[in-house]
């Protein structure tokens, strides 16, 4: 036994079943694990955490969910992990996914989030190039571990949730950990208090690895401090209530879902509700709508691919109640769109006039809708990727505001964001505070306000660095900056405007350089035929565009014409179309003059499927994989630069838009030929 009994009941605070640190109790909050301790000591009653088992949900208090976190901490250490030393996490969001988190990180260890949609391929490239020495696993995705197990020889223990066999070989249940922490604790009470205690904020906290967009993986150090620091900032422009409810469907490993999420509800004494998972990925899908009609959260995190869903089902079903509805919808959205303008925190002026209207249509219409989020939803947060103009001005028309934000993992990750007091659509918001950014040129000097550059922050929440990579921290972070790598500008009262990659610039022949984001993001936008645009030009004569198609509305359009759908005829129709779409924004076009016209796609190549996950495409968050596009349809982009390829109707496009409207599944076959 470590020291003697009347000591230690001194120094730790006992609350019926449940045990609060008194060395934490008032202090200043440096890690983690001071958030969830003055959460315990601020709000113990409240629930933290809501999980559905045995058809309903079901409530975690803070103070329950404290003694969860003691449990595994304790039993960890009773399984040997030192200090510093990492354990990686493979699950679904659900309760024991806090457990296992806050066990970790009280117990003095490092922890390594995983996504569910990695291939084996790249957990293992994760898990040994962490030097992760435990696992946990869920249930559902056990069996992937165990089909790579002789590739991750140093992984020694791996625990497993929801496993009903206590333990097998290097595998044992995650119960049986946490059952072997509470019978520690017996012995050894002050334990988990003195490892947490030592722990500092410049220690780090965890090990995530990037998605991969632009190279290989790099594992982002996040330090405690760091997701202090910017749950702090992130309250600077968003408060969260403590009776805030959240449904937290995105992966619960991204940094965004990480801090917004998890973190700073857990600092407002909030309540977190994981997705009903069921017994696959198809069914937590489905889950999704359900399960926010039940938790009715205030606030829903998104990205854009999921915001894009959310408006495609809700307008599906309003298409099956009848031209009244449809048209009371539409109308709606028009009267909406003149009312709000370009943001609701310009001025309205004589638009004022339009209150009592769009307040009746909001009421009749609009006022439905909201209730398929449950009812409660206050405001979105978005971020992951650009939020196209379009559809944040959808979503405040709702009445539900998507306020989009912008920051990267290695930023922990919250930069900016709009917000209820100051939003404007198409920016990226307000800077938190406290935080420096700037905005550089190529050489790194500070261009005047307005102009674009790389945007350059420096503050607590810039990572520690890149994990057994001193060459690509060196490249990121220099005398405290952080190079993030985006392009954009600061507008007027201070909002952030982000237009695209340094790293997927155009570059002519002449070395003349252009970021595309800005024009595929405004053909997408205003072509309702296009559903994904991606530039292309490598000191190339002229600037291509890969296209993916938008089906129903080009299915639609042939309908019109009186083509029957899987005709020659209707492909080439759909080709003009599109053909045309792009010519829109060339001189004579509807759209002349937004752009200059030597980085408008010259030559279209038709992608013959999607772009998803399931191709690598597309990551978790929903950016698009630029240089895995690119890889992956190699031959299209060769094609274009050919006499053959400039004709929009070529014996490569006529076959390609075939191939999407008659087997999407085409590209997953492509990819693993």
């Amino acid at each position: 036994m470590i020291g003697g009994r009347g000591k230690i009941e001194r120094r730790i605070v006992k609350w019926g079943r449940f045990y609060i640190f008194a060395g934490m109790m008032g202090r200043k909050i440096n890690t983690v694990i001071d958030l969830l301790e003055r959460s315990c000591e601020q709000f113990p009653g409240n629930v933290y955490l809501w999980e559905k088992k045995e058809g309903k949900y079901q409530p975690a208090t803070y103070l329950e969910v404290r003694e969860q976190v003691g449990y595994v901490a304790s039993g960890l250490m009773g399984r040997g992990l030192l200090a510093g030393e990492r354990v990686a996490l493979l699950s679904e969001g659900c309760n024991d996914w806090i457990y296992a988190e806050l066990g970790i990180l009280y117990a003095g260890g490092i922890h390594v989030p995983l996504s569910i949609k990695l291939s084996p391929g790249e957990l293992v490239f994760r898990l040994n190039h962490s030097g992760a020495r435990f696992l946990i696993v869920s249930d559902h995705y056990a069996e992937t571990i165990r089909g790579i197990e002789q590739e991750i020889s140093g992984i020694e223990q791996i625990f497993v949730l929801r496993q009903t066999n206590p333990e097998e070989g290097k595998y044992t249940s995650f119960e049986r950990l946490k059952d072997e922490g509470n019978l520690r604790q017996e012995e050894y009470p002050s334990e988990v208090e003195q490892r947490a205690m030592a722990v500092g904020p410049e220690d780090v906290a965890t090990l995530s690895y990037t998605s991969g967009t632009t190279a290989e993986p790099k594992g982002v150090m996040l330090t405690h401090g760091n997701y202090v620091c910017n749950v702090l900032q992130s309250d600077s422009l968003i408060r969260i209530p403590e009776y805030y409810r959240i449904l937290l469907f995105l992966p619960w490993d991204h940094s965004f879902a990480h801090t917004v999420g998890i973190y700073s509800f857990m600092y407002n004494g909030a309540s977190l509700a994981s997705v009903d998972f069921g017994r696959s990925p198809v069914e937590y899908l489905r889950n999704i709508p359900v399960n926010m009609k039940e938790i009715k959260p205030h606030v829903l995190l998104s990205v854009p691919a999921i915001a894009k869903n959310f408006r495609k089902n809700i307008e599906s079903e309003i298409s099956r109640k009848g031209k009244l509805t449809r048209w009371l919808y539409r109308w709606g959205l028009k009267l909406k769109y003149v009312y709000q303008g370009p943001g609701p925190d310009k001025r309205l002026g004589l638009k004022v006039f339009l209150w009592p209207l769009q307040k009746l249509w909001d009421r009749v219409v609009f006022a439905k809708i909201r209730r398929v989020f449950g009812g409660n939803l206050q405001f979105f947060i978005g971020g992951g990727a650009l939020l196209d103009t379009e559809l944040q001005r959808y979503y405040y028309a709702l009445g539900i505001p998507m306020y989009q934000g912008y920051g990267l993992s290695e930023a922990s990750p919250v930069i900016s964001s709009n917000h209820a007091a100051r939003c404007r659509f198409g920016s990226s918001g307000q800077v938190v505070q406290p935080l420096e950014l700037r905005i550089c040129d190529e050489e790194g000097r500070e261009v005047p306000q307005g102009e674009k550059g790389e945007i350059v922050v420096r503050g607590g929440n810039v990572m520690k660095g890149y994990w057994k990579n001193e060459v690509a921290t060196a490249e990121v972070i220099r005398e405290g900056w952080l190079y993030t790598g985006d392009r954009g500008y600061l507008g007027d009262r201070g909002m952030l405007y982000v237009t695209g990659r340094f790293k997927s610039l155009l570059i002519a022949g002449d070395g003349e350089k252009f970021s595309p984001e800005g024009i595929e993001e405004a053909i997408v936008e205003l072509s309702p035929y296009v559903d994904y645009c991606l530039l292309y030009n490598n000191q190339s004569p002229y600037t291509s565009a890969l296209l993916v198609p938008r089906k129903t509305a080009l299915l639609e359009y042939t309908a019109r014409k009186g083509e029957k759908a899987g005709t020659v005829e209707a492909y080439k129709l759909m080709l003009d179309k599109l053909y045309e779409e792009l010519m829109k924004f060339r001189k004579g076009g509807e759209y002349e003059g937004m752009f200059p016209e030597r980085w408008l796609p010259a030559v279209v190549a038709v992608l013959p499927a999607g772009l998803s996950e399931a191709n690598g495409t597309v990551n978790s968050t929903g950016k698009v994989v630029r240089r895995k596009v690119y890889e992956l349809f190699r031959e299209e982009l060769e094609f274009m630069y050919t006499p053959e390829g400039k004709n929009i109707r070529n014996v490569r496009n006529t076959k390609n838009i075939r191939m999407y409207f008659e087997n999407e599944s085409i590209c997953a076959g492509k990819q693993e030929q």
